[in-house]
């Protein structure tokens, strides 16, 4: 999905320069347990706790501008 309404549905998003990350949802009280995610194939991942995205820069979801 290209479209801008993308970026409506996804609140947090995280550019990123590998395709491995981490997500702790922000830490502190807020926070959840730290987990690890690889975008294998693709250039994006959404944390399946707190629906932040993590894209990659230059990626098909890295928003210009």
């Amino acid at each position: 999905m290209t479209d801008q309404s993308w970026y409506v549905d996804h609140p947090e998003r995280m550019v990123v320069t590998t395709k491995k990350v981490a997500c702790d949802g922000g830490g502190g009280a807020l926070g959840h347990p730290k987990v690890w995610y690889d975008m294998s194939e693709e250039d994006f991942v959404e944390c399946k706790y707190c629906d932040r995205v993590f894209v990659l820069k230059g990626g098909s979801h890295d928003k210009v501008g």
